[in-house]
Parts: C-alpha cells; sequence; structure tokens
C-alpha cells in the first residue's frame, strides 16, 4: 500500500533541540493525468505528516560524536521507520542538516560529528542515503534563509496565487525573517530595480510546477551568526557586567530584568542572600533599549554598501512591495506572554511596545503570581521577555529599518490594494510591512518544508527535454559551479503507464473504509471486490485480490503453524478457479532514491494529515499533458507569471500506515507454477 505517496525526512539539527519532520506528498507523475488545470499550475502538494522535537542538540555530543545515534537520534529514526511504510523506505530520502549550533563547534569536531551521524543513519536504516556530504552537512545560514522563504512564500500563496498576493510594482512574494538562539536571517526578492542594480548579491531559485513550467526568483538572503537572542543576551550580559560592575561587589543593577528579580549571570533564579555575582532586575524598558542597541554594532564598518548592521551589506529594501514574514523568536517573542496564539491581529509598534511596558515595569512577585502555566517553565520565559523584546525591537526597527506602524509617519504597506488585486494577502492579514507568524492553515513555517518543496518539485517532468534543473544558486542563465541541485529525479514514463489506477484507488476507498464499522467495512470489501473482478483484466483482478486479501488476513505470529483458508482463500477458489498456469508480473516503478531554524518551545509529537485536496480527487476527463502544453507557453516562466490559489488545509488526525503484504502460501500457489 502507500505506492502513491512520496516521503522525506529530514532532522532540523538546531541549537536547542533535534526536531524530525516527515513530510508526504503524492507522486508527481502518478497524478498529473488526473489534475485540473488550476492544479497544474501549482507546485506539489505537502503534508505535514509527521513532527517530533527531543532535547537537547546535537551540539551537545560535539566531544563524544560516536554516542550521538544510541543516545539521541534513536528515537526519531526508530519513528520515522514507524510512520513511513516499509516498501517506501529505500526511496525516501533523509537529511539531517544542522543550524546554528553546530555552527559554532570548531570544524574538526564538526566534521567527526556529520560523519557518526550519517554512519549511524546507515547502519539502522534504509532510507535513501547516497552521499553524507549532500544529506549530512551544516547549512549555512544564508541556504537556511533560502528555505525559509520558500516554505513562507509556498505557504501564504506567493507562488501559486500571484494576483491574490500583488503587493504593488508587479511584486507577489514576501520577504522572510527568522531567528533562533544563535543566527538571524533575513531573505527577500528585491524590487526590479533594485534587482538589477545588485544582480552578483541575489541566488536564483528555479522551482516546477505540476505543468513541468519553470519558475525562477531572484532572492538575497544574509545571515548574523551571534545575533540570535541568546547569543545577543550572553554578549549583553557581559557588557553589563564589564561597565557597571564595581570592584568587591556582586551585585548588577539589570535594566532588561523584572523589578526585583535576582538571577546568575547564567540566567538562573537566586535569594537575596547569596554572594556570588548576581543581576538584579530594575525593570526599566527604556534603559533596556538603550543598552541593547550597541549590540548591533552599527558603528561597524561598511565595505560595500548598503549595510543593515554589523557591517553586513543587504541590498535596499522598499518596504512598500517587501512585507515580510518573521518566525520562530518574531513569533515567540510579539506573542508569549504579550499576547496568545490566537491574538492575530496585526503587529504594531506602538501598541506592541505599551503592552512590553507594561509587563516589564511590574514587579517581579507580580508577574510570579499572574503567570499561567502554559509551559513546562513559564517563569524562565517571563524572565528573559523584556530583553528577547528590546532585542527584537532594535534588530526589527533600528536594524533591519521596518517602519514603525502606529508612530513613523510612513504609510504601510503604501500602496492602493484593489477589489481584486491583494485579496488573499488582505484576507491573511499580511499587508504590513511586518507580520509575525508561525503557522499557515496549521501548517508550520520551517525552513525544512522549503528543503522538500524543492525535493518535491524536482520530481515533477519537465516540458522541455533540456530543461534547466530545479535548485538554487547564483544568478546566472546557465547552471552555475555553486549551483544546489533539489536531491530528486523524476519519471517521464510512468506517466503514460494507467496500470496502477485501480490499485491507487482501492488504496484511498480501503483506508476510508477501515475507519468505519468493521460490517460495513466487509460490505464494502465484497461489492467492490465483485465490482472489481467483472471490471478488470484477470491480472488486474489478481493484484486487487490481493491488496483486499492482505487487509482481511489476520497476521501470524512467529513460529505459529499455517492454516488454510485464511482470508479470502474459498472465495478466490470460487471466483477464480482452479487455474493450470501459473502467471505473475512485476510492476516497475519510477526509482527517486537520489539526493538541508526556529527553535520551537513544545516536545510533543505531532502527526498531521490533510485530505488530498489538491490531487487525486478530480477524476473528470481532463486535458492530458500533451494538450496542456500545446496550450501553455513553453519557456521558463518568469516571477510573477502563476495564477492559482494557495495552500490547503488539513485535519490533526494522524494517519495510518500500512505496509505492503507478502503473498500468502494460498495465493502463491494460485500465481506459481
Amino acid at each position: 500500500m502507500g505506492k502513491k505517496w512520496r516521503y522525506g525526512v529530514i532532522l532540523d539539527a538546531g541549537s536547542s533541540g533535534t526536531r524530525l519532520h516527515i513530510y508526504r506528498w503524492q507522486d508527481p507523475s502518478k497524478i498529473i493525468k488526473h489534475a485540473s488545470i488550476e492544479e497544474l499550475n501549482n507546485l506539489p502538494s505537502l503534508e505535514n505528516y509527521y513532527t517530533k522535537k527531543i532535547r537537547p542538540g546535537v551540539s551537545t555530543w560535539g566531544d563524544h560524536p560516536e554516542d550521538v545515534g544510541p543516545e539521541h537520534l534513536e528515537t526519531l529514526i526508530k519513528k520515522a521507520k514507524k510512520k513511513i511504510p516499509d516498501e517506501r523506505h529505500a526511496d525516501t530520502p533523509i537529511y539531517l542538516m544542522a543550524t546554528a549550533g553546530v555552527r559554532l563547534l570548531p570544524k574538526d569536531e564538526q566534521r567527526t560529528l556529520l560523519s557518526e551521524i550519517c554512519t549511524y543513519f546507515r547502519q539502522e536504516s534504509s532510507f535513501s542515503l547516497p552521499d553524507c556530504k549532500t544529506n549530512i552537512q551544516v547549512i549555512p545560514g544564508e541556504t537556511e534563509g533560502l528555505y525559509g522563504w520558500i516554505a513562507a512564500n509556498y505557504l501564504l500563496g506567493g507562488f501559486d496565487d500571484a494576483d491574490g498576493h500583488a503587493h504593488g510594482k508587479g511584486h507577489h512574494t514576501y520577504g522572510f525573517l527568522d531567528m533562533g538562539g544563535a543566527s538571524a536571517q533575513i531573505a527577500f526578492a528585491p524590487n526590479t530595480t533594485v534587482a538589477e542594480e545588485h544582480g552578483n548579491d541575489l541566488k536564483l531559485v528555479r522551482l516546477r510546477s505540476m505543468n513541468g513550467v519553470s519558475h525562477e526568483y531572484k532572492v538575497f538572503s544574509s545571515t548574523w551568526l551571534g545575533f540570535g537572542v541568546n547569543q545577543a543576551r550572553s554578549r549583553y550580559v557581559e557588557r553589563l557586567i564589564d561597565s557597571i560592575l564595581i570592584q568587591g561587589e556582586h551585585e548588577v543593577p539589570d535594566p532588561c530584568l523584572p523589578r526585583g528579580l535576582r538571577t546568575t549571570e547564567t540566567g538562573e533564579i537566586v535569594d537575596g542572600k547569596s554572594k556570588e555575582l548576581q543581576l538584579v532586575g530594575t525593570g526599566e524598558f527604556d534603559e533596556c533599549m538603550r543598552t541593547t542597541k550597541p549590540l548591533l554594532g552599527q558603528e561597524m564598518p561598511c565595505t560595500d554598501e548598503p549595510c543593515l548592521f554589523n557591517g553586513q551589506h543587504v541590498p535596499p529594501i522598499d518596504f512598500d512591495v517587501n512585507h515580510f514574514v518573521g518566525v520562530s523568536e518574531y513569533w515567540h517573542t510579539t506573542h508569549g506572554v504579550f499576547a496568545s496564539k490566537e491574538d492575530d491581529h496585526a503587529y504594531d509598534f506602538n501598541t506592541y511596545q505599551k503592552k512590553v511596558m507594561e509587563f516589564c515595569s511590574q514587579p517581579w512577585h507580580e508577574i510570579e503570581s499572574s503567570i499561567e502555566a502554559r509551559k513546562t517553565d513559564p517563569f524562565k520565559e517571563a524572565q528573559e521577555a523584556c530583553f528577547k523584546a528590546s532585542w527584537l525591537i532594535n534588530v526589527l526597527h533600528e536594524g533591519i529599518g521596518v517602519p514603525r506602524v502606529g508612530l513613523d509617519d510612513t504609510p504601510v504597506p503604501g500602496i492602493n490594494v484593489s477589489d481584486k488585486i491583494g485579496e488573499a494577502a488582505k484576507e491573511k492579514g499580511f499587508l504590513n510591512a511586518f507580520q509575525a507568524a508561525d503557522e499557515i492553515d496549521d501548517m508550520e513555517i520551517s525552513w525544512t518544508l522549503g528543503k522538500m518543496v524543492l525535493y518535491a518539485a524536482g520530481q515533477v517532468p519537465p516540458q522541455e527535454e533540456d530543461a534547466l534543473p530545479v535548485g538554487f544558486g547564483s544568478n546566472t542563465k546557465d547552471v552555475p559551479l555553486d549551483f544546489q541541485h533539489a536531491g530528486s529525479t523524476y519519471n517521464q514514463t510512468s506517466m503514460l503507464d494507467d496500470g496502477d489506477d485501480w490499485s491507487d484507488t482501492a488504496e484511498d476507498l480501503i483506508d476510508h473504509a477501515k475507519a468505519k464499522s468493521a460490517s460495513g467495512f466487509l460490505i464494502f470489501i465484497l461489492i467492490f471486490a465483485i465490482a472489481a473482478f467483472v471490471f478488470r483484466k484477470r491480472d488486474r483482478r489478481m493484484r486487487l485480490y490481493t491488496r483486499i486479501n492482505h487487509v482481511l488476513r489476520r497476521p501470524r505470529r512467529p513460529g505459529s503453524p499455517k492454516k488454510g483458508g485464511g482470508g479470502l482463500s474459498a472465495l478466490r477458489s470460487k471466483l477464480f478457479g482452479q487455474r493450470g498456469h501459473h502467471y505473475e508480473r512485476v510492476l516497475e516503478e519510477g526509482d527517486f532514491d537520489q539526493f538541508e531554524l526556529g527553535d520551537v518551545s513544545s516536545d510533543d509529537d505531532h502527526s498531521e494529515s490533510s485530505a488530498g485536496t489538491r490531487f487525486g480527487q478530480s477524476y473528470a476527463e481532463q486535458p492530458n499533458r500533451q494538450e496542456w502544453s500545446r496550450r501553455e507557453n513553453r519557456k521558463p516562466r518568469e516571477v510573477g507569471a502563476s495564477h492559482a490559489h494557495g495552500r490547503k488545509e488539513k485535519s490533526n488526525r494522524e494517519p495510518d500506515t500500512v505496509e505492503e503484504p507478502t503473498a500468502q502460501p494460498a495465493l502463491r500457489n494460485m500465481m506459481e507454477g
């Protein structure tokens, strides 16, 4: 079972933990022939099939890498093997992409750690892992930002629904901001004028929609290592102690802590009797803002104009058309103790700063008594909230230059949105220059999704034989030396084979029926089996019989005696009779075994699967691929040429995984000679 589904396993090895993501999508080569014109214009439709996070991060094993597998990764690899059907393991790619936490390790420790991880994955699973350097690696922050940019635009509809997300000046994609514990990223597609002037600074991202048409985007991506909230806090405390601590004293006033709170340098709460070095909260948020601003490094020389902060070059940002989505700490810090997850109002600087100042001016004992236990350690979140808020505000408005909604005179977004243009963006609340987000249609905005969108798009057969590959690299017309391929391959021939259509349909119906009562399931199976046998050829009837027989047959415990007449063997003898010859057919399938921030607050498992609403449900007669190709412009389409809807919704139900059976003895007697 599960032949129509493709899976991808990717582990986000962050600074605070490792998170397993399993994505799945319907095999493009199997569903193209049934897709509507609207669906053909879209990218492949992915589901977040399963997620699980464990702590701490893999960098903890930097000095004893041989233990990272059995002590840390074993839980996640076992989950992945269990969730994905056995027959899909060999063509399911597995990736582990390490981010800022591992980037801080010495290079030799990085190499040894990654080598141990690759060896462990190959020993403990049969997932596709052809190249350790490609599949198990520390990704640069720029790559992390690019993947995040792809994920955000994929979920928001910036790729599939250009008209619905038009921001003006022919621009329809969103910028991406990410901040974790150790680093921060930015990625955006500049306006046309800036893109021409700064072409050498940009990366060319190439995707492929279901109709085989290529879509190219010119994107800038950059990272600031050491500018995540935890690293920024460490730098802040060090400066504070150096500048304020008086010789012989052990107390240092900290305006970024709530009034009356006492902590160690590392943030552990202490009482006033301790004689060790203490940070004593004064709750002065204005002073907190003033003392955190120098951490941006705006005084650093800019060798390549223009720069944002810390002397880092970034092309000019046109906030009239560049609307940014902030994830990870941008989301947690603007919500968290300051707002609930249900508070989906657009970010407003003036309103947000008032909430922060009201909270941070309270005495710590009042905050303690009013905290709701929304997390495992709500007090830690509360004690860090004021510093994080000041850091986010400074990075966002002083560093990146996002207009202050509610304070600056600059109109935001500064465009005229008509009744038709930008409607989807208006509905989702992303017309402001900045908006924090965690999920879109119940699907997390994670850079891991961006990686898998590329992989799935690479499985779509192109319209042209000489079409350029899916992936990203330097902004050139050809394939540059630094081009990073999607990692997947496509299967052109299986598009012409209708042999598995009934099998795939049977899988959908059987899965649906299994969720109903046992008696209803049996009645459904009998009716469906009789209809299938009447209208299908003999060999396909046999294949369908095998699937249904497997569903009905009870598993035999190891060592128990074999019994005849199990499953549908009696019914088989009635319908098939005794066969005097033997027939065997081997089904062929495409081989796809080729071929990288944010920390989350929950360590819970999440199994999430959406119904296949975009593909596989329109079985009315549609133009076939050849007919559609003649209607379309066969040249790669530039940015802004897509006209489809955004992402679909999904349910929170964990889908069942059903293993493909081996042939039973009774069935084997019937099919072998």
